[in-house]
C-alpha cells in the first residue's frame, strides 16, 4: 500500500513488446503493449506519437497518481477536508506555469483521465481500465499491486525514458 507521503497509486518500469500490432489507426496516436520489470504487469496504452515518440524493446517509466501535488495531504488532512485539498491542487500546474510545481517536473509526458472499469479475472489477477480523453489504457496483473487503483477516481499518468 502507499504511503500517504506520497500521491503515486502505482509505478513500475515497462519494456514495451510490441506497437501497433493491429495497426495504424490514428496518424498522431499508437498503442503499446509492454510488460513490467518488478510486478510482473501487463500495459496497453494509447500514446500521441508526436509528445513522446517510443521504440519497441524501449523501456520506460511508468507512474499513476492521483494528484500532481507532491506529498500527499490524504483525505481529512491536517488543514481541513477534502474541499481544501481539491483548492490545494487546483494549481499544481498551470499552462502559464504560474502555479506550484509537482509531479510533472519529473516526468516527459502527462495525461488527466479517469478510471472507468476493473474487471476482475482468474484468481488474484485484475485488469484497470482509464481514458485519458479517448486514449485509452488497460493494466493487468496483481490486485496487490493496484489496491489503490480506485474506480470512477480521477487519475494522472505520467511517463519518462
Amino acid at each position: 500500500m502507499a504511503s500517504t507521503a506520497s500521491n503515486i497509486v502505482f509505478d513500475d518500469i515497462f519494456t514495451i513488446n510490441a506497437i501497433d500490432k493491429e495497426g495504424k489507426k490514428f496518424e498522431r496516436v499508437s498503442r503499446l503493449y509492454a510488460h513490467s520489470k518488478n510486478y510482473d504487469m501487463d500495459l496497453t496504452l494509447d500514446y500521441n506519437t508526436e509528445l513522446f515518440p517510443l521504440q519497441s524493446d524501449q523501456s520506460f517509466a511508468l507512474a499513476l497518481a492521483s494528484s500532481l501535488a507532491r506529498g500527499g495531504s490524504g483525505a481529512g488532512g491536517v488543514d481541513g477536508g477534502a474541499d481544501d485539498a481539491d483548492d490545494k491542487d487546483r494549481d499544481v500546474w498551470r499552462p502559464d506555469g504560474k502555479g506550484r510545481r509537482g509531479l510533472e517536473e519529473d516526468y516527459d509526458y502527462v495525461m488527466y483521465g479517469k478510471v472507468y472499469k476493473f474487471d476482475g479475472g482468474a484468481a488474484e489477477i485484475v485488469t484497470a481500465y482509464a481514458s485519458f480523453g479517448g486514449l485509452l489504457m488497460s493494466l493487468t496483473g496483481s490486485f496487490r499491486h493496484m489496491t489503490n487503483v480506485v474506480l470512477g477516481d480521477p487519475v494522472y499518468l505520467l511517463m519518462r525514458k
